[in-house]
């Protein structure tokens, strides 16, 4: 957190499989009034109830409904307080692929991208499009935190989508099976 605390911003991103077990443990993050994009769906008012109850500002939209006014208060509360989080492959898949948005909002507030996963000592996975992992009671939910990732701001579709694949083989190893 010396990096935000030092002008920095940053974007944490991690899979749709795994961003509810963190919602907890990010807990310690309020004090940065983090903004998340949770989807406008029924389940989506669930985890953004959570998330507000754990400090985050949820930013009601995704990429099947309401996405660029969305991505607009994403952007504007990234650059404002300077930590937000994304959920790269939500909110319907496919599983392991990261769409074009967090690499947009990480070009437009100039951020730095943390990906991070999440496991658990014991966990279910539902049998849906991404197994999602919900940790079992008393389990041990571990965060992994990867390395900063600087992306220039591009216009060129090319590079712009070589960003999207580096980025995506950078999570993929943190994807449980």
């Amino acid at each position: 957190m010396d990096y935000i605390r030092n002008g920095g911003v940053v974007l944490l991103c991690t899979w749709h499989q795994q961003f509810f077990s963190a919602v907890r443990p990010f807990k310690n993050y309020k004090a940065f009034n983090p903004s998340i994009m949770i989807s406008q769906s029924r389940d989506g008012e669930i985890v953004a109830k959570m998330a507000l109850r754990n400090g985050w500002n949820p930013v009601r939209g995704s990429s099947s409904n309401g996405g660029m006014e969305a991505l607009k208060n994403m952007i504007a509360n990234l650059k404002d307080k300077k930590l937000a989080a994304h959920i790269v492959d939500g909110p319907k898949g496919p599983s392991g692929i990261v769409k074009v948005g967090a690499i947009r909002l990480a070009h437009a507030a100039n951020a730095v991208i943390v990906p991070f996963s999440v496991s658990a000592e014991k966990a279910w996975y539902f049998n849906s499009w991404d197994k999602f992992l919900l940790p079992k009671p008393f389990s041990k939910v571990i965060l992994r935190f990867g390395d900063m990732i600087k992306f220039d701001r591009v216009k060129d579709r090319e590079i712009f989508e070589r960003q999207r694949m580096r980025l995506e083989e950078v999570m993929l190893p943190g994807l449980r099976a």
